[in-house]
């Protein structure tokens, strides 16, 4: 005990540098409190939840945004607004769910209403933040802690052997013993989605909406989770136009806004006409590029990920693969505060909802028969008469030879 003592003494200084400027660090852990407490509704010490982003943070209109809305709006009932919390209106807190679950909600009767917990939310600077802002939840008395992406999976592994008696969600890995195989811990929930499912479906509709015959693919660092995203992607694509090119191009990061931008105007160039962005900062920045050059009256499109990037670029966007990381976050806190949460690991797809394709709002010619098409080839991954593959090396030959870099 004194020597856990003491290595949370030599963390603790070094806390008020993870956070981002965006939200007030945390109190000391001698009197806990929220970033944002002085604003937050009251709560009993036990509701409180606690949530630790990736590096992309807060504003990052994906990933991170998806995991905060769950937590802070449908779960706490509020919204982070000039360095605090405030309630949200019914009427915003019901646009944010039907925007998010659309369909599905009725179809699979869900019921998202506030649960009266209070958030406690850390930013991360860098990724040796992780592991001590974990442990500042703990700290804090919080009864679940929530750490999203997949750069976070170390830390979550240390923070709950450290902690047998704290709950933590993982979102987005599986926890890797040495040998990189999956395991279980008792007091972890991992979370995994099948997300070359919805990249299938929407390099389909990419493949049926081009007019040049060239598509692109923006992904961020080459690590097997964006791979699933690139392969399912090109299989989608050769689905609906087997003619069609699909020009490839890496970043190597997935906080870098310019050099996705650099690299959305780069695909433009080579007469792409739709551009899939999967790399998040990143992907912000090839959106941008696509969403300038329609309105120079180019008529070109762009596929997001994670969350629907509709608002951002309401001309441009034709869809998003959509991880619903805010249901996942919500469905977690509800079971802690109905005393149900447990560890195990879960893998989320088409078929349980975790994964779905953004709303096409912007009309083309042949949209109402592409739908259906995109609706037949659901179903058929559903049922398992599609396999979409993982990795671009899974490709069939004449797949893999329509795409370059």
């Amino acid at each position: 005990m004194r020597l856990r003592h003491l290595a949370l003494l030599l963390a603790l200084p070094l806390l008020p540098a993870c956070k981002s400027q965006k939200e007030a660090p945390p109190a000391a852990p001698a009197k806990p409190a929220a970033p944002e407490a002085a604003a937050t509704p009251p709560a009993t010490q036990k509701n409180k939840i606690g949530l630790v982003l990736g590096l992309g943070g807060r504003g990052d209109q994906s990933f991170n945004d998806s995991a905060l809305r769950g937590l802070e709006m449908w779960a706490s009932g509020v919204k982070y607004e000039g360095g605090g919390y405030k309630d949200v209106s019914p009427e915003e807190l019901e646009s944010t769910i039907q925007q998010s679950l659309g369909q599905d909600r009725a179809r699979r009767n869900l019921q998202v209403t506030p649960l009266g917990i209070t958030p406690v939310v850390i930013q991360s600077r860098v990724a040796e933040d992780y592991e001590p802002n974990l442990q500042l939840l703990v700290d804090q008395g919080v009864s679940l802690s929530l750490a999203v992406g997949f750069m976070l999976e170390n830390a979550v592994e240390a923070a709950a052997k450290r902690n047998p008696d704290m709950r933590f969600l993982l979102v987005d890995s599986p926890l890797l013993s040495a040998q990189g195989e999956p395991y279980s811990l008792p007091n972890v929930r991992t979370v995994v989605f099948r997300e070359e499912e919805g990249c299938f479906l929407v390099g389909a509709l990419a493949g049926l909406t081009t007019k040049t015959g060239k598509v692109g693919f923006v992904g961020g660092m080459e690590i097997p989770l964006v791979k699933r995203y690139e392969a399912g992607f090109r299989a989608g694509v050769a689905a609906t136009n087997p003619k069609a090119t699909v020009v490839i191009n890496y970043t190597g990061s997935f906080t870098n806004f310019a050099l996705g931008k650099q690299v959305g105007q780069d695909l433009l160039t080579k007469n792409t006409d739709v551009v899939f962005a999967a790399a998040g900062v990143d992907g912000l920045g090839a959106i941008q590029a696509v969403k300038e050059a329609r309105d120079e009256g180019k008529p070109v499109y762009v596929i997001g990920v994670d969350s629907d990037p509709s608002h951002l670029a309401p001309k441009a966007v034709l869809s998003a693969v959509v991880k619903r990381v805010d249901l996942v976050v919500y469905e977690a806190v509800k079971e802690q505060v109905q005393g149900r949460f447990q560890g195990g690991n879960q893998s989320l797809g088409l078929q349980e909802g975790g994964i779905t394709y953004a709303p096409v709002r912007l009309d083309f010619p042949g949209k109402t028969e592409a739908l259906a098409r995109l609706e037949e080839l659901k179903a058929k991954i559903i049922s398992g008469e599609i396999k979409v593959p993982t990795h671009p090396a899974q490709l069939q030959p004449a797949n893999a030879a329509n795409s370059k870099p």
